[in-house]
């Protein structure tokens, strides 16, 4: 199986993973075309794709609580913390 990250809703099904990856290549390369004569624009591929390197995360008050008395505890900011665990 492969699959397109900037095409979500793009994905093929092979015996093998070399022959699945040709696939998925010649798909995104006709709806490329597709696109282009539609006058639609593709979607920025991610491997070029500027990052800020900001996130923003929600979670209860108590797993905050919870996260930021591990943090002190282990005398590291909350962020250091997070980046620990992914």
């Amino acid at each position: 199986m492969a699959i397109a990250d900037e095409f979500p809703s793009l994905s093929v099904v092979e015996d093998d993973q070399s022959r699945a990856l040709e696939s998925i290549d010649k798909l995104v390369d006709d709806v490329l075309a597709d696109m282009e004569e539609a006058g639609e624009m593709p979607p920025e591929p991610l491997g070029v794709k500027h990052f800020s390197g900001k996130i923003s995360l929600r979670m209860s008050p108590e797993q905050h609580r919870r996260i930021s008395m591990e943090a002190a505890e282990a005398g590291i900011s909350l962020n250091k913390l997070i980046l620990s665990r992914i």
